[in-house]
């Protein structure tokens, strides 16, 4: 593996016959189990777990998404270990970068009294909310932080598929939907839409 910066370039004066297509897919499901109540506190122990974690065994990938991992150009995870994992599953043999610039945003849990439990799902969603719409980061990448990563990271892969390659991201949900947005800001195109589930894909071109 190797860091996603140094994924091979056109050489340079030669324009490529076509732009690449950019698939941005999430991980699969991770092992941590979502079947809990937890407080405010509890999440944030429960986040940190699941940051760390890995897969749930015995998942196969969409064929789709492996067939993708076989042809594209260059192939990019995220340095947390349900998105090596996922790109270990995609892509076989194949080599693939990792980088840090495409980890999921942070969750801090929401400022609430102890009192208040539910699911982690649950949990997520208003955490998401209050660090979206609050700027409640604790300390945490900020809203405004991670969306200028986010377009840094839609930068690196319009330059990577404008040398004329296909370029594959498995990396997060939240942020995968952020660079998305940056994308399309930016000009690319939406061609696929798989909304935000494990395995899931989003796909954009340049032209």
């Amino acid at each position: 593996m190797a860091d996603a910066s140094n994924a091979d370039q056109s050489l340079a004066g030669v324009r490529p016959a076509r732009s690449g297509l950019i698939t941005l897919a999430r991980h699969g499901e991770p092992a941590l189990s979502r079947s809990v109540r937890l407080n405010a506190k509890a999440y944030g122990e429960w986040w940190a777990l699941y940051e760390v974690g890995g897969l749930k065994t015995g998942q196969t990938p969409p064929s789709s998404l492996i067939e993708i991992g076989r042809t594209a150009g260059t192939l990019i995870a995220s340095t947390r270990r349900r998105s090596i994992e996922t790109a270990q599953a995609v892509c076989g043999s194949r080599a693939f970068a990792t980088d840090p610039l495409f980890v999921e945003a942070p969750l801090p849990p929401p400022p609430w009294p102890g009192w208040i439990s539910m699911s982690p799902s649950h949990l997520g969603f208003f955490a998401r909310f209050w660090w979206w719409f609050f700027n409640h980061h604790s300390g945490q990448e900020s809203r405004a932080q991670a969306e200028a990563r986010a377009d840094q990271a839609a930068d690196l892969l319009i330059e990577l598929a404008g040398s004329g390659q296909d370029v594959l991201v498995l990396a997060h949900g939240f942020f995968n939907w952020m660079i998305a947005r940056s994308l399309r800001k930016k000009g690319a195109r939406l061609l696929l839409d798989e909304g935000h589930g494990y395995w899931s894909q989003k796909r954009f071109t340049l032209a």
